[in-house]
C-alpha cells in the first residue's frame, strides 16, 4: 500500500517544546513511513484529523513565513520528535533541505533525530551549521529484528551515515532508544559504533495507548518466550529490570569513557 499524501499549509515551521532539554522543534512533516511498532507519536493521527492509520499517510509542510532566527538565538532546537524530517519523501520534496539552509545563519543549537542515511544528502550544509548533532535512532544491531519492528533503512545504512557524518566533522550520536528488553543489546550496538560516534543517548521502551497493544501481540507472535518477562513489566508494573539495566549502563559507559546520557531509570 503506497502512502497518502496531502500537502498542508501552515503558519510557521517553529514549535515551542515542552522537553525541557529543547526550547523548539520543528517537524516538517506529519506521519512517517517508517511504520515502528512501537512509535510513540501515533496519537498525532487524529491531532493531524486523519483517518488512515498511522504509518499509512504523510503531509507535506509548506510555510512562506521564514524562521525567526532571531527567536531562536541562543536556543535549543531539534528537528524532529513526531516524525523523521528525513524520511522517504523528503527525497522528492527536499522540505528538511531548505529548512536548513535557513538555519546556516542561525546562532542556535541544532539536533537533527533521524533513522535515515538520506541526511548525508545535506552534509554541504551541515558544515556550515554553527552548531549541530545529528542523532541516528538504533534499538538493535540484528536486520532481522528491525525488520519485524520498522521499515526504515537498515541499520548498517544508519551506521555507514554515521561514519561519513563523523568523518566529515559533523558532531554524531546514536540514541538507542526504545531499549526493548530481551531484543535490544545496547552493547553490541556500541561496540559496532564507538569509533565513529560522539555520544549516546539510552532510553527505555515506554508502553502507553494503541502502541502497548501493538507492541504486545508483536511478542506473543513472534518472541514468545519473552512473553512473561514483558507482563511482568508493562503488565505488572515491576521496575526491577531497568534498575538493573539502568546500573549496567552506567558501569559500561563509564568503564570505557564514553559520553553518555542514560534515561532508563528516570
Amino acid at each position: 500500500m503506497s502512502m497518502i499524501q496531502r500537502i498542508v499549509h501552515v503558519k510557521d515551521y517553529l514549535s515551542k517544546s515542552g522537553v525541557p532539554a529543547n526550547d523548539f522543534s520543528i517537524n516538517p512533516y506529519v506521519g512517517c513511513p517508517h511504520d515502528c511498532i512501537y512509535c510513540y507519536a501515533s496519537y498525532m493521527q487524529k491531532w493531524a484529523g486523519r483517518s488512515e492509520k498511522w504509518g499509512k499517510f504523510i503531509d507535506i509542510k509548506f510555510c512562506d513565513k521564514k524562521i525567526d532566527l532571531e527567536k531562536i538565538k541562543g536556543k535549543r532546537l531539534t528537528l524532529s520528535t513526531v516524525t523523521d524530517c528525513y524520511n522517504e519523501e523528503e527525497e522528492n520534496f527536499q522540505i528538511t533541505r531548505e529548512i536548513l539552509k535557513q538555519l546556516i545563519a542561525a546562532d542556535t543549537e541544532i539536533t537533527i533525530i533521524t533513522k535515515s542515511d538520506l541526511v548525508v544528502r545535506d552534509i554541504d550544509i551541515l558544515k556550515q551549521l554553527k552548531s549541530v548533532k545529528v542523532i541516528f535512532s538504533i534499538n538493535t544491531h540484528e536486520e532481522k529484528i528491525k525488520q519485524e519492528l520498522d521499515k526504515a533503512p537498515s541499520i548498517q545504512r544508519r551506521l555507514n551515515a554515521l561514519k561519513k557524518l563523523h568523518n566529515n566533522g559533523i558532531k554524531t550520536a546514536i540514541f538507542i532508544c526504545p531499549i526493548m528488553p530481551g531484543l535490544t543489546d545496547f552493547k553490541k550496538i556500541i561496540e559496532l559504533s564507538q569509533n565513529f560516534v560522539d555520544e549516546y543517548w539510552l532510553d527505555k521502551l515506554n508502553l502507553r495507548g494503541t502502541n502497548k497493544e501493538v507492541v504486545f501481540e508483536y511478542i506473543k507472535s513472534l518472541h514468545k518466550n519473552l512473553w512473561p518477562q514483558y507482563n511482568e513489566i508493562y503488565g505488572k508494573g515491576d521496575t526491577f529490570y531497568w534498575k538493573n539495566l539502568a546500573q549496567e549502563i552506567d558501569e559500561h559507559c563509564k568503564e570505557r569513557k564514553l559520553h553518555f546520557k542514560n534515561f532508563v531509570n528516570y
